[in-house]
């Protein structure tokens, strides 16, 4: 039955029908989290990295009412300069699809949709976790919630540093996620290689994490897997740095009486 909502690209219905491997990635950066042109340079470029290694990307978004796995170039350039793209996540997906609207999918929705197409590893920058004072906002990225339920690895650069990254780690081990470090025995968190936290264990051949992956479903233990994969040295920023701009936004937020879900778009703003 959830066929009928889902739309291949040929490229990836191709790889289905040959057993190539499928890796799945998200819409949010294209519409929500990057300017044109470089939104849609950056998503060819993700893209074709993907390729040289061997597999098949398949960008994810809603469009017209439909669950796109693998987009077009015009689908793109659409995502990209559209100004009527919601930011679609786990809440949104049946309302986007019942009014046929488009939908930029965001970690939570395309882990879903990956889901939903037989794609076991998805690709993204950081996860969501526990916003800073969520024990008075209440402000829970849904990305986590979606990792206690649905079946989809997620490799990305951990969480991001202006999260309560120990109590996002709390979260995950509440809910039985595992936290793999690839090549590293600390929780990268997005800008930075580094964090004060471990990961749950360490993998250090993609060979031992594909039977990780493998071992957790084939033994019915439901939902996701982190694979925490650092950015490259020549990227990252230094942990010190970035930790002291972080806490100085914060404190410039508390002077401005700027709270609740006003504090993340402020904080990412003072990093960027």
């Amino acid at each position: 039955m959830t066929e009928n909502w889902l739309e291949y690209s040929e490229e990836v219905l191709e790889a289905k029908k040959e057993y190539k491997p499928i890796v799945a990635l998200e819409s949010t950066i294209i519409s929500h989290g990057m300017p044109y042109p470089q939104n849609v340079k950056m998503a060819k470029e993700v893209e074709e990295i993907i390729r040289q290694n061997g597999a098949v990307p398949a960008t994810i978004a809603i469009i017209d009412g439909k669950i796109k796995i693998g987009l077009s170039d015009d689908e793109l350039d659409f995502l990209a300069t559209s100004n009527d793209i919601a930011k679609a996540s786990r809440r949104d997906i049946p309302y986007l699809v019942a009014t046929k609207k488009h939908g930029a999918t965001t970690v939570s929705a395309t882990m879903i949709c990956a889901q939903l197409a037989g794609i076991e590893v998805f690709v993204t920058g950081g996860i969501g976790g526990v916003h800073r004072e969520a024990e008075r906002t209440m402000d829970i990225s849904a990305d986590l919630q979606e990792l206690a339920q649905t079946n989809v690895a997620v490799v990305c650069a951990g969480a991001k540093s202006i999260l309560d990254i120990g109590l996002t780690l709390e979260y995950l081990e509440t809910h039985g996620v595992p936290v793999v470090g690839f090549e590293t025995d600390m929780l990268p968190a997005f800008y930075t290689r580094t964090s004060p936290f471990n990961v749950n264990y360490r993998v250090d051949q993609t060979e031992e994490a594909a039977n990780l992956i493998r071992a957790k479903w084939d033994l019915g233990l439901n939902g996701g897997i982190v694979i925490a994969n650092p950015i490259p040295e020549a990227d990252a920023m230094d942990e010190e740095v970035i930790t002291n701009i972080i806490n100085l936004a914060l404190k410039e937020a508390k002077e401005n009486s700027i709270n609740g879900k006003n504090v993340t778009p402020f904080l990412l703003g003072k990093v960027k």
